[in-house]
């Protein structure tokens, strides 16, 4: 290889040095996550407790495309309760077995933040986008990798696309019906109640100032050249002959708000064709459901600011964009050091319209509407105004503040790139350690952490953790030997001390079950069974009665006994539960982790004791005495 070969070669990886660590990390993640296979160790909390288990139903009584049918959990379930197949994320789950499926969607999550990233960075750099590049893809990088809420984490990845399609409708660059057809599309990828309901209200809030402004602008326009008109001019003035150089901006203001109403019209469709079970089901149903009498807490105006700014610093679970660790103190710092330059030149105007500054103020703006969402008054004249919205969680705007962050932190980069040749090492060396925080912090979603960690715990201890793996958690082996050994045809059971999604995924119907939206009805009488429970722990009896998502069987002494792990954590071997009330909703079978000591008392008897081939779990199976 000469010289002039080797020199090309040097400048072309010194061009796209992020390719390097974006594709190593793909293969990566691809090779630990599939070859472990269902041996590696996925997030239990609002996952494989809940949506997983649901796919499985749905793929278990093929019912994705099914109406006017029940899934098997919780007494017989409206299939509208669970997610739409007009999803690309369910679409996975259709076509691949589940654990597959799954990790496909994290790889696609990361694919379609990072790209969604680069199409709205590339719209609004233009000409100068090659110069940013690699902080553009390593910025949607870190936010594509981001451990979201993974049945929702397409809704979160695709917050750029969503902006991209409306700034470019809003600019009515190109043929403008292909525009409306790839927003009518966007909700696919999206999530109507976690996002979409806010991106439309801030598409009216847009529309409706893009009005104001264009008629504000016409009138000032107007009044400046007419102004200097001679006497007796006033018809002429009356027939809109006066025109000023204003009129030109107005005008255009006009048109953007018309094409932005376009906008919010075909993605308010685009939602409702989506997600048409869950508009049927909010719109149509009279029944009356847990939302009605689910409490939500009431702090004090202390605790909400100490919420707040909770939420500012850590953000939460659901959308955990890890930017506490690089990308907070980034912002801080930049902010001061921004904010005095600006004190010092006595240039107030340029602060309050600097892009930087409005990202912070929009961050912040979601961190106190999530504490405010606490203020009791508040939120109950917010129910009073819009009743069908009654339980609904208008505190989500806090779900768009990871890529707000982001978005905010490749502002600084881009300065620093236009800085000079240190300060763009410097901005590189930011990006990087901020993908590392993200990658290498063990946040409630991080499988990848997870799997790594656990399994070189297994392989330098020579023993397995007790946390279970996929595999070990939803026992598929343990169950199937279970069911042909009792001739288990579908009869109604329920799980104790373990998680009802466990029978769900295989295949076993189940009294019990974990669902933000059911019967109020049924919630009621399912809570005759535990009330025996709920009378001897008040923390319990509030956890159900003032929520209730969680319908489960639950101990009478421990908070908790639902286990994820490999060890049952329970002081009580006694189950406080009401037998003929079980009778009463059909139930049949109850598999504990748990040999009950009072089984005859509540109408059981064991009929058999089962335990994996690797001990990771043993599972008692009783049966309703007749």
């Amino acid at each position: 290889m000469n010289k002039l070969t080797e020199r090309k070669w040097f400048l072309w990886i010194t061009k796209y040095w992020f390719f390097f660590p974006i594709i190593g990390f793909f293969v990566f993640m691809a090779a630990v996550l599939f070859g472990y296979g269902e041996r590696s160790y996925i997030g239990v909390h609002d996952n494989m407790d809940l949506f997983l288990a649901q796919f499985q139903m749905l793929k278990n009584t093929d019912s994705f495309w099914k109406h006017g049918v029940d899934v098997p959990f919780l007494c017989g379930v409206s299939r509208d309760n669970l997610p739409s197949e007009l999803s690309l994320y369910s679409l996975l789950f259709m076509i691949f077995p589940t654990y597959t499926a799954y990790v496909l969607g994290l790889l696609g999550k990361i694919l379609i933040g990072m790209f969604s990233f680069r199409l709205l960075s590339r719209e609004l750099l233009g000409e100068t986008y090659g110069k940013y590049r690699p902080a553009v893809y390593m910025t949607g990088f870190a936010y594509g990798i981001c451990w979201f809420f993974p049945a929702f984490g397409f809704a979160f990845a695709s917050i750029p696309l969503c902006v991209w399609l409306l700034l470019k409708i809003y600019k009515g660059q190109g043929r403008w019906y292909g525009w409306y057809v790839a927003l009518f599309a966007y909700p696919l990828v999206s999530y109507f109640s976690y996002h979409g309901i806010f991106i439309l209200g801030y598409l009216v809030l847009a529309v409706f100032w893009l009005f104001v402004r264009g008629a504000y602008l016409r009138r000032s326009s107007r009044r400046e050249k007419c102004s200097g008109t001679e006497e007796g001019s006033g018809a002429r003035k009356g027939r809109g002959i006066c025109a000023g150089p204003g009129d030109e901006a107005a005008r255009e203001s006009r048109e953007a708000a018309w094409r932005l109403s376009g906008a919010l019209l075909v993605l308010a469709i685009g939602f409702v064709v989506c997600e048409y079970r869950l508009f049927g089901q909010m719109l149509f149903s009279d029944e009356v459901t847990i939302r009605s009498s689910i409490v939500n807490a009431s702090l004090s105006l202390p605790e909400i600011f100490m919420e707040i700014g909770q939420v500012f610093c850590d953000g939460i679970f659901h959308a955990d964009g890890v930017h506490g660790k690089v990308v907070l103190p980034a912002c801080i710092i930049y902010f001061v050091v921004n904010n005095a330059l600006y004190v010092r030149k006595k240039d107030g105007r340029a602060a309050l319209r600097d892009p930087f500054n409005l990202l912070m103020v929009f961050i912040l703006f979601n961190c106190v509407v999530y504490g405010l969402y606490d203020f009791e008054p508040l939120r109950a004249l917010v129910e009073r105004m819009i009743p069908p919205l009654q339980g609904w969680q208008f505190n989500r705007t806090i779900f768009f503040n990871p890529f707000l962050w982001y978005a905010a932190l490749f502002l600084i980069l881009r300065r620093l790139y236009d800085a000079g040749i240190w300060q763009t090492w410097l901005a590189n060396g930011i990006i990087c350690i901020a993908v590392l925080a993200v990658i290498l912090t063990p946040t409630r979603y991080n499988d990848l952490y997870s799997t790594c960690y656990n399994r070189a715990y297994a392989y330098f201890h020579g023993q397995e953790v007790d946390e279970l793996s996929y595999e070990q958690f939803y026992a598929v082996h343990l169950f199937e030997k279970i069911k042909d050994d009792i001739g288990y045809e579908g009869e109604w059971a329920a799980a104790y001390g373990f998680h009802p999604a466990v029978l769900e995924y295989n295949g076993i119907a189940t009294l019990d079950g974990y669902l933000g939206f059911y019967s109020q009805q049924y919630k009621e009488d399912f809570r005759k069974i535990i009330a025996p429970a709920l009378e001897r722990v008040e923390a319990t009896r509030i956890y159900y009665d003032d929520w209730g998502a969680r319908a489960y069987l639950y101990s009478g002494t421990d908070l908790s006994i639902v286990s994820a792990t490999k060890t049952v954590y329970a002081t009580d071997d006694r189950l406080y539960m009401d037998g003929e009330a079980f009778g009463a909703l059909g139930g049949q079978y109850l598999f504990s982790r748990i040999k009950l000591s009072n089984a005859q008392d509540v109408g059981l008897s064991l009929i058999g004791e089962y335990t994996a081939q690797d001990k990771s779990m043993t599972v008692f199976v009783y049966a309703r005495k007749q």
